[in-house]
């Protein structure tokens, strides 16, 4: 569900360019947000896309600072004739080669990324075989959809409320309505079956049932969902480790390694790979109801989830995203609602309602939504995207606090996660 520097966007931003701080780690500054006119360095102003390319230029000779670039960059959009188009952020990054160093010093990141003012993002670039897997799994992603509607059913587990194999038209958007804009395929990215145990599979089917995998129509998904699930989970647990070290310097007496043990050992680990139609019944919405397009306004009840940068198709043909509205955004603590922008090689790590509960609101999750490409260049454009769910053990206790927000649990102190994850999946099928 991600907002990518693709199409128009590298353009203005400068896909290779990425500041570093003093400590060595790349990432882009999160605390102002700008109102970029995405489309106008690339479309209808002279103007623009000569000053930004003169910005860029001069941040790679080291002539402007990052705070200087920002402003410049700024004013550039500003003499583009374009309408307004949203605020946008870029999220915070961090080398793969930095978080493997477990004696790194990520505090600030995390809480720049992860705390009360941040986007509840953190990219992570540089990760090994991470560009090739994507775009295969994605590919795939659009195949899937395209199988004989019979094929699809026989992909189908309504005893798992549909988090198992091929789900459409199954989950129930804030209108009432069956989402008929996306297709999903969901599946436990490293155990085919998490447990034997009858009582156990009855008591948590969106948890323990089997994976199901098209594997007479599509055998290739299979391992490719794999390969790509289980290297985004390794990364995860990467980041896992920091939190448990940042956590633990802010409150003595959290017990440093809890995520990462709680993660490492969990058996419900689920990914999900989603393809988005053509949002052709769009043309005309606006205002709030034109926000609610792909994907409406939620928030992630794992610990953390990984993402990938979207794929668009049209014709059968990859494309960049045709329209700069389109794309992921997030509503911040202060109520500012942004797109967030990240590099399309990175995996992209939203903090979910789970974490900020173990963390006692050091970090917060944040409400976001997918909104569709729009208007005659949206026409006939898919999206394809897949995501990591990294989650507890369905038995883990999840204690709450006055300090967390996440949703209206607090009447109980303490909840499985396995019940909190019911509780949070039953209002949606």
């Amino acid at each position: 569900m991600a907002g990518c520097r693709q199409g128009a966007v590298p353009r203005l931003f400068g896909c290779s360019w990425e500041p570093h701080n003093k400590s060595g780690f790349v990432h882009t500054h999160v605390g102002f947000v700008q109102r970029w006119r995405l489309g106008g360095a690339s479309q209808s102003s002279d103007a623009t896309p000569l000053l930004v390319s003169k910005i860029v230029g001069s941040s790679r000779s080291g002539s402007v600072t990052h705070r200087n670039f920002v402003v410049m960059a700024a004013a550039a959009a500003a003499e583009s004739n374009q309408d307004n188009l949203p605020a946008v952020s870029n999220v915070v990054t961090v080398r793969h080669a930095d978080l493997l160093n477990k004696s790194s010093d990520l505090a600030a990141v995390l809480e720049e990324g992860f705390g009360p003012s941040g986007l509840g993002i953190i990219a992570i670039s540089g990760v090994p075989k991470f560009s090739e897997l994507r775009k295969k799994l994605l590919k795939l992603s659009q195949s899937l959809s395209a199988l004989p509607e019979e094929a699809k059913l026989q992909l189908e587990d309504p005893i798992s409320k549909y988090s198992f194999g091929w789900s459409y038209g199954k989950e129930i958007l804030d209108s009432g309505q069956p989402d008929s804009l996306k297709g999903s395929f969901y599946a436990n990215p490293l155990y085919d079956v998490p447990t034997l145990d009858a009582k156990l599979i009855q008591r948590y089917p969106a948890h323990c049932r089997p994976n199901l995998w098209p594997t007479k129509h599509l055998p290739e998904l299979e391992p490719t969902f794999k390969m790509l699930g289980a290297l985004m989970v390794e990364v995860g647990l990467l980041i896992a480790n920091h939190c448990d070290k940042y956590i633990s310097s802010k409150n003595p007496s959290f017990k440093e390694g809890i995520l990462e043990r709680m993660l490492s050992s969990s058996y419900t680990h689920k990914g999900r790979l989603l393809h988005y139609f053509p949002n052709i019944s769009s043309t005309s919405c606006e205002g709030q109801d034109q926000l609610k397009s792909w994907c409406g306004w939620h928030t992630d009840h794992s610990s953390l989830t990984a993402l990938t940068c979207a794929m668009y198709i049209k014709g059968g043909v990859e494309i960049p995203c045709p329209d700069p509205e389109a794309g992921l955004y997030v509503r911040k603590q202060s109520g500012a609602i942004v797109k967030a922008l990240y590099n399309v090689d990175s995996i992209a790590y939203q903090m979910g309602e789970a974490t900020e509960i173990l963390s006692d609101g050091l970090f917060h999750a944040t409400p976001h939504f997918v909104k569709a490409a729009l208007g005659s260049i949206g026409s006939e454009v898919e999206r394809n995207t897949f995501a990591i769910f990294m989650q507890p053990h369905w038995d883990e206790p999840l204690k709450f606090s006055t300090n967390s927000e996440v949703g209206d649990h607090k009447s109980q102190k303490t909840l499985t996660f396995g019940e909190f994850s019911e509780r949070t999946i039953s209002k949606y099928y």
